[in-house]
């Protein structure tokens, strides 16, 4: 006996800037509302400066991962964008004032350590976002789990 079964509802395909754009604010990468981190003015500690809340309390999206997992995202995107804003600052005033060779250091010496602190959570939640959007993590549907398996 053959079953028929409805045909499963076309999920839209991930859009990246979608996912972009709620890393930037701050926001789950899964609904878009709940915010990932304590927000700014309830913020005590360096500890809720830097850490992630547990998960997304309106749609259930685990933001708290195994340790080590938020490394790449201090590493590769907050040192590469401050790294690079840094050293482009200094070749421009370096190219367009011609200071000593010690000026263009004491100019960005606080600076960038400012911006690697203000950017951590961006791009701590912009990894969560691009981590979703490359491997979704999205539950199986009541529909999907009565299916049965062809294989």
């Amino acid at each position: 006996m053959l079953l028929m079964y409805p045909p499963r509802a076309k999920h839209d395909p991930p859009r990246f800037w979608r996912f972009f754009r709620r890393g930037m604010l701050l926001r789950c990468p899964e609904c878009g509302i709940s915010p990932v981190f304590i927000p700014v003015k309830k913020v005590r500690s360096i500890y809720d400066w830097f850490t992630p809340l547990d998960g997304c309390p309106r749609c259930g999206y685990a933001y708290a991962r195994e340790d080590g997992y938020f490394l790449l995202a201090v590493w590769g995107i907050n040192y590469g964008i401050v790294a690079g804003l840094g050293t482009l600052a200094g070749l421009l005033i370096q190219s367009r004032y011609n200071p000593g060779l010690w000026s263009p250091l004491w100019l960005l010496l606080l600076p960038v350590p400012m911006l690697s602190f203000l950017l951590a959570r961006h791009a701590k939640s912009l990894f969560l976002a691009m981590d979703h959007y490359f491997d979704p993590h999205a539950a199986l549907t009541h529909d999907e789990h009565d299916q049965p398996h062809h294989g």
